[in-house]
C-alpha cells in the first residue's frame, strides 16, 4: 500500500473522478484504489454500483460512506465467520462514520440532501464532491495510520 499520497492531489483526483461520471460510491472506491495502490477488484467498484443517492435513490445510506466503508473492510474485514479482525474494522469504520456525521451531521443521503431537491442541480452536485472529498481523505489518513502501525 502507498502510504506517502498528497491529500490535496487525492481530492483533485477524487473530483475528477466523480465529474467524469461516477456516482459517490464508486468514486470513493476508484480514487482510493488508485492513490493508495490498493489491489482492489473492479468488482468491488461494480459492487458499489447500487449505494448512490442512498440505496438506488431510496435515499439511506450516504454512498460515499458506503464507499469508504467498503475500503475499510477490503483491507481489515474478514472474510470467515469468527474471525476477530471485524473487531478492529469495526473501530475504523466507527471512527470514520462518527467524522462524517461530525461534519455533515447525518450519514443518511435524504438528510443530506434536503435542501438540494434537484439531482441535477449544481449546488447537489457540488455539496456531494464535498462530502466525497472528504470520505476520500478521512479513509486514506485511518487506512495510512493503520498501515503505518502494522509495519512500525
Amino acid at each position: 500500500m502507498k502510504t506517502n499520497i498528497d491529500m490535496e492531489q487525492l481530492q483533485e483526483d477524487a473530483v475528477k473522478i466523480f465529474t467524469s461520471g461516477f456516482a459517490c460510491s464508486e468514486s470513493v472506491i476508484e480514487t482510493l484504489r488508485k492513490a493508495l495502490s490498493l489491489d482492489i477488484p473492479d468488482s468491488a467498484i461494480a459492487m458499489s454500483s447500487g449505494f448512490p443517492w442512498g440505496l438506488g435513490g431510496g435515499g439511506c445510506l450516504c454512498g460515499a460512506v458506503a464507499g469508504g466503508t467498503m475500503c475499510i473492510g477490503f483491507l481489515y474485514g474478514r472474510t470467515k465467520p469468527g474471525d476477530p479482525r471485524n473487531v478492529r474494522c469495526f473501530e475504523l469504520t466507527k471512527e470514520f462514520h462518527d467524522k462524517f456525521k461530525e461534519k455533515f451531521g447525518a450519514t443518511c443521503c435524504r438528510v443530506l440532501i434536503k435542501d438540494y431537491p434537484d439531482k441535477s442541480s449544481p449546488e447537489r452536485k457540488n455539496h456531494c464532491i464535498e462530502m466525497v472529498k472528504f470520505t476520500v481523505t478521512t479513509v486514506a489518513e485511518i487506512l495510512i495510520r493503520e498501515h503505518e502501525k502494522d509495519h512500525a
